[in-house]
């Protein structure tokens, strides 16, 4: 039985055609971390108070640093209140300065906001200050929740129409809603858009995944997947220096979504995966562009291989039902599930709090873009040397231990937490990259597109969960951290449960059809990942059945 890996290697496993399918995913990755972190700048908090010019009409001539005296409450560690203000009076001037004013209250009347480091933010168009504070982090959670959306509805549908219509269709998504979202009227109509976003960048990392690891040969698929995580870490350092120029919210959302403009071109240049056209039974259009890779490779097309391959009878489009059906492929869905889970629960709990580590906002997310581009890097290496399988767990545990050290270190030492917290963000940027090639790797072509689909939402889940964590700050500070941390160490010790996927194959084809056989022959519907067993379990039943 021929498997779409001789084709690959007849075709060129990591030609020029696979290099230039992966720098165009690699464009798409630089411009993605504008969308996923952008809100981090747009939304840096500035010096602000109540809006007290009540007392101006009293006394006009007063300065700034009198009118705020006069009309603002101090705490207890000496600071003016942000979000208190003296009572209006009618008294005099004379009065108010001899006898001072004791009765506070709410801003009534808005705030006055420092605009000398930030020129226009979130915070201070819509006033999302004292009561209002917290809808920052819902807003952040509201687009987590587009991310998932996008995962299940991108998913599976990679599936049904292919990876190619899917790209096409986010990117469309993100270049409109993204810059429709610089001229929003009101916050909610901008967390709304924000969401329509998630969903669209769902759909562009999921199948920007799937068609790079279904067009490159397994010994270099490592490589060009990780190829794209590189270039995210590079849009995040990217990103500080542009945010750093730009201080205005809206005009920052306009120069992160026009960008994507650009990549419109892909739709005459960006192929389908030839796996998914197989599994179709369009072998018309997989055999063209397969020539056209060979062509590009400089190597000769086999058509006695791809023949072989046509015989084959195609399956069916799989779901996430299908993920569930037999014991192994759902212990896979399982615990690759929580490996994401942990992953996406650590590195955004740790990204989007760059501005708490008590550095500069936009030197820690320039530290963070950078150290993340050596765990990219490093990774390839990693799962070449040692398999995904320990790759994976070696860089869950470090990154869980580090986080649970920090739960014991004094608030005091704010360069040790936040050296602490690169080495946990180098690790846990390393494994994020390292689960995305494993469980690409772990899924068959039917149903990849459903498995990773399964794997980003949970992923998508913790990201909504990460900023509601930090919140239970309020009753321990360790208790965040401890969470962060005890999660990636039970995820590194389930990974010991997986196969090795190294230097294999990938599986074109779910065990569907085996199980409905099987179950007519009494066969154990277990799934097994590569087939093989399956088919020899079925063969010498059937032969058993002709003799009796």
């Amino acid at each position: 039985m021929t498997d779409f890996g001789d084709i690959l290697k007849n075709v060129g496993e990591f030609g020029l055609f696979q290099k230039c399918l992966v720098l165009m995913m690699s464009f798409i990755s630089i411009s993605n971390p504008f969308h996923m972190f952008g809100q981090v700048f747009m939304s840096i908090s500035v010096p602000h108070h109540c809006n007290t010019t009540w007392i101006l009409a009293i006394s006009p001539n007063l300065t700034e640093e009198q009118l705020i005296n006069l009309t603002i409450p101090k705490n207890a560690q000496g600071a003016y209140e942000k979000c208190l203000m003296y009572t209006p009076v009618d008294w005099d001037i004379e009065s108010i300065e001899k006898y001072g004013l004791n009765n506070t209250e709410r801003c009534q009347n808005g705030w006055v906001y420092d605009t000398s480091t930030q020129k226009s933010t979130l915070v201070t168009e819509f006033d999302l200050v004292c009561q209002r504070k917290d809808e920052l982090d819902i807003s952040q959670s509201i687009y987590m929740v587009g991310l998932l959306l996008g995962a299940i509805i991108f998913g599976p549908l990679g599936d049904r129409i292919g990876r190619r219509p899917v790209i096409l269709i986010s990117l469309l998504m993100q270049f409109s809603v993204g810059l429709g979202t610089a001229f929003v009227p009101h916050f909610y109509v901008y967390t709304a858009l924000r969401c329509v976003v998630g969903i669209a960048m769902s759909g562009l990392l999921i199948n920007n995944l799937v068609l790079v690891a279904e067009w490159v040969g397994s010994s270099r698929r490592a490589g060009a997947t990780i190829i794209t995580h590189v270039c995210f870490a590079a849009g995040q350092m990217v990103l500080a220096g542009v945010a750093y120029g730009i201080r205005n919210w809206r005009l920052l959302q306009i120069v992160g979504s026009v960008p994507v403009a650009l990549l419109f071109f892909y739709i005459w240049v960006l192929p389908e995966s030839p796996r998914w056209l197989l599994t179709k039974g369009k072998y018309g259009k997989a055999k063209k562009l397969l020539q056209k890779a060979a062509s590009l490779n400089k190597q000769t097309f086999s058509e006695e291989l791809f023949e072989q391959i046509h015989e084959e009878k195609p399956t069916t489009s799989g779901n996430m039902l299908d993920l569930f059906r037999n014991q192994k492929l759902r212990k896979i869905s399982l615990i690759m599930s929580f490996v994401w889970f942990v992953n996406s629960l650590v590195y955004y709990g740790l990204s989007l709090n760059v501005g708490s580590f008590g550095l500069d906002i936009y030197l820690t997310q320039l530290i963070f873009g950078a150290v993340e581009i050596p765990a990219r890097l490093g990774s390839i290496f990693l799962v070449q040397i040692f398999g995904r399988k320990f790759s994976q767990a070696g860089c869950l545990l470090l990154g869980g231990v580090v986080c649970l050290i920090v739960t014991g270190i004094s608030k005091d030492l704010p360069i040790v937490i936040t050296c602490l917290a690169v080495i946990g963000k180098f690790a846990i940027a390393s494994s994020f990259s390292i689960c995305y090639i494993y469980a690409a790797e772990l899924f068959p072509t039917i149903v990849r597109q459903s498995g990773v689909g399964l794997c980003s939402m949970a992923a998508r889940v913790a990201g909504i969960t990460s900023p509601l964590i930090s919140l239970l700050e309020k009753y321990h500070p360790a208790i965040p951290m401890a969470i962060f941390g005890s999660g990636p160490v039970i995820g590194g010790l389930l990974c010991f449960l997986l196969p090795e996927t190294r230097n294999k194959e990938l599986a074109d084809h779910t065990m569907q059809d085996d199980i409905i056989q099987s179950r007519a022959n009494g066969i154990p519907s277990d799934y097994l990942i590569n087939g093989k067993e399956c088919v020899e379990e079925l063969d010498k039943k059937s032969q058993k059945s002709t003799r009796l």
